[in-house]
């Protein structure tokens, strides 16, 4: 009784800490996404979820599903290449960040939230069951498959992969990465060191007590 009693309260921290907008879909979406998956470290509730997700068998069994498809590794590289990755990365210089982990490592209900999926034997019989889903045993049989090799073998053909291989030609991108990494609010708080308009009284330090001139 003691058992199922704990049980039940973990269930309870898990579904009010975690974040229950992610599912085993948008996890492994997150994940193959290099500009998104850092958000899993910026934010407890997300590292939370993220980390309930993958031990759902689900999770994975979907992520290679996609691993399969060409058009996800242009997915990535796209991402890659794009400015979004470096404003991502650039937010791991943020106090804020730290500031919720610490936070964090002093809730109670994160600790057992964190713990809930291990003690829910549902998610052992998942694991157990996994390698007889239907999805598993459709990748086993996949290599069999001719359209799989001619699906990687078109891919350098595709219009999206064309349009990557020229993007390095492309000034409109270092452009855009310029832009990027001169914005202040790339860099969430640190930002403001290399934002002028705080800097702006400074060059006069008695600018706030010299009275604007009267309007004629």
């Amino acid at each position: 009784m003691k058992k199922l009693s704990a049980l039940v309260l973990a269930l309870v921290a898990q579904s009010a800490f975690a974040n229950g907008a992610a599912t085993p879909e948008s996890t492994a979406a997150q994940m193959l996404d290099p500009a998104k998956v850092v958000d899993i470290a910026k934010d407890p509730k997300a590292a939370l979820a993220a980390m309930v997700n993958m031990m759902d068998p689900a999770t994975s069994i979907i992520m290679m599903q996609k691993l399969m498809d060409p058009a996800t590794m242009t997915k990535m590289a796209q991402a890659g290449m794009s400015p979004d990755i470096l404003k991502a990365y650039a937010g791991l210089l943020d106090p804020n960040m730290y500031t919720k982990w610490l936070a964090a490592s002093m809730d109670p209900n994160f600790y057992t939230a964190a713990m809930a999926p291990m003690l829910n034997p549902n998610m052992y019989a998942k694991m157990l069951a996994a390698p007889l889903d239907p999805r598993v045993l459709q990748m086993m049989m996949a290599p069999l498959n001719p359209g799989l090799y001619t699906n990687w073998a078109m891919a350098p053909l595709a219009p999206a992969n064309m349009n990557l291989m020229m993007a390095p030609l492309n000034p409109n991108l270092y452009t855009q990465w310029a832009g990027a990494a001169a914005n202040p609010a790339t860099y969430g708080t640190w930002g403001g060191f290399i934002n002028p308009a705080t800097y702006g009284n400074m060059a006069n330090p008695f600018a706030g007590f010299i009275p604007a001139p009267a309007a004629k």
